[in-house]
């Protein structure tokens, strides 16, 4: 299991709605509005952690 860096969720690689490669890691999402927060500002939601209000 993987931890989606945006929202904290829990996903499964082989179910993950959407994923992005950066820096070299993949980084999986529950969803794909998770992963279009992700694409804006990788090194914010990385610094800052999992925001549980979205």
């Amino acid at each position: 299991m993987a931890k989606d860096p945006v929202c904290g969720m829990n996903v499964d690689e082989k179910k993950a709605a959407a994923s992005s490669d950066y820096k070299g890691q993949t980084y999986y999402f529950c969803s794909r509005g998770c992963k279009v927060a992700f694409d804006k500002d990788p090194e914010k939601i990385l610094k800052e952690g999992p925001q549980m209000h979205m």
